[in-house]
């Protein structure tokens, strides 16, 4: 059954790429998608988005240790911002690599190349979280948490035991959460399908003359835009998606493709970055910026989609099950927080600015934070939230 699914989905897909040929291209030949992301020079895969994907396994070991009471604020650290070399991880190919979590954190072309402030603000959030992670929750890990002093909490039923800060916050998931935006999208939307990005240097006049990169079988452009693909399906299949496969955007799509109200927005993202690839070997650029610009839109209404869940689900299970009230609010404080990251197509701006999400965070822990909150403030801040976007709250919060 799976793999009558997953075949579906390669020939829907194939068919909606044909069917997007009608109207796109701005010369006489139509661009046409391939039936997958397959793409080859001289007989060779031309696609590669390595060092994608091996940010995404640092993540998962990054989130995986957030929880590992042995590890100290040192280690931590050392798996966010790897230094080469360093024995952060469990393999053995991780710390042999060049590459780490906290350089490409806030790191885009378009939002931060020239905002410095903002992006040493934003990384510093994160190690804050990491200290608080082991100054605050590991050793209360054995205490039942209260309102202002961190500890447990179960989950009603006999539920998942949460591990939260004095605020009812847990700093994993807000990390983890808060990656999605801070790294996956924004590298994605706002630096590698950046036409600051695509078009860098002589990267056009080499992408029409087809001059790869020294020693490749891409073009510096073609290679950008597998690296935004990448940040979406760096573990997953390039040429069979199945979704799913990681804990954060890949797997959130999957979250948001398989509610009903939002069905087919998987398609729509894999189909944009298919038909935007193509343009590029093409060398239609309009074409490539129109599938870029549905990116963005798609996934940005990933992250408001997961954000106003989290805090309709919270909502739910007020004064009723706290632990479970206050994962949820975890969950919903890290898409909050990937606000920021989001861009509104054909603009250079994100749905929510830093200050508009930093006053979204700062209602969300005023107080004892979480154990203050009530169903009124997380109404008006999903209301406010699904009113940039082209969804309800009542689609978004089911």
């Amino acid at each position: 059954m799976k793999k009558l699914i997953l075949s579906l989905f390669v020939v829907g897909s194939f068919f909606q790429s044909c069917s997007n040929d009608d109207d796109n291209g701005s010369g006489e030949e139509k661009v046409v998608a391939p039936a997958t992301y397959n793409f080859t020079r001289n007989g060779e895969s031309s696609v590669s988005f390595g060092g994608q994907t091996t940010r995404i396994e640092m993540g998962q070991e990054f989130i995986d240790a957030l929880k590992d009471t042995s590890k100290s604020e040192a280690d931590l650290d050392g798996i966010f911002a790897h230094q080469e070399g360093n024995a952060d991880f469990s393999d053995a190919d991780l710390n042999a690599s060049t590459k780490s979590i906290r350089s490409k954190t806030a790191a885009s072309a378009d939002y931060f190349s020239a905002n410095t402030t903002d992006a040493n603000a934003i990384k510093a959030e994160f190690d804050s979280w990491i200290k608080a992670q082991v100054d605050e929750v590991f050793p209360n890990w054995g205490v039942d948490a209260v309102a202002g002093t961190a500890g447990k909490i179960q989950e009603a039923g006999g539920g998942s035991t949460r591990y939260v800060n004095g605020k009812g916050l847990e700093l994993n998931q807000a990390i983890n959460k808060g990656l999605i935006g801070a790294l996956m999208a924004d590298q994605m939307l706002n630096n590698y399908l950046s036409t600051a990005v695509l078009d860098a240097g002589t990267n056009v006049a080499d992408n029409d003359a087809g001059t790869v990169a020294d020693g490749k079988t891409y073009t510096n452009m073609e290679h950008k835009w597998d690296e935004a693909f990448g940040y979406l399906y760096g573990t997953d299949s390039a040429t069979l998606p199945v979704l799913g496969a990681d804990s954060f955007l890949n797997k959130y799509l999957k979250r948001v493709e398989d509610d009903t109200d939002f069905a087919g927005i998987a398609n729509e993202v894999y189909n944009a970055f298919k038909l935007g690839r193509a343009a590029i070997v093409a060398g239609d650029y309009d074409l490539r910026d129109q599938q870029a610009e549905i990116i963005r839109e798609k996934i940005s209404e990933v992250i408001g989609i997961r954000a106003v869940y989290y805090l309709q689900q919270g909502k739910a299970n007020l004064g009723t099950d706290t632990g479970s009230v206050f994962h949820d609010l975890s969950e919903g404080f890290g898409f909050v927080y990937s606000l920021q990251f989001t861009r509104k197509p054909g603009t250079s701006e994100p749905y929510f600015t830093k200050t508009e999400v930093d006053a979204f965070i700062s209602t969300l822990l005023s107080g004892n934070g979480f154990w203050d909150r009530t169903a009124g403030e997380l109404d008006t801040m999903s209301d406010t939230i699904s009113a940039k976007f082209s969804f309800t709250t009542a689609q978004a919060g089911s």
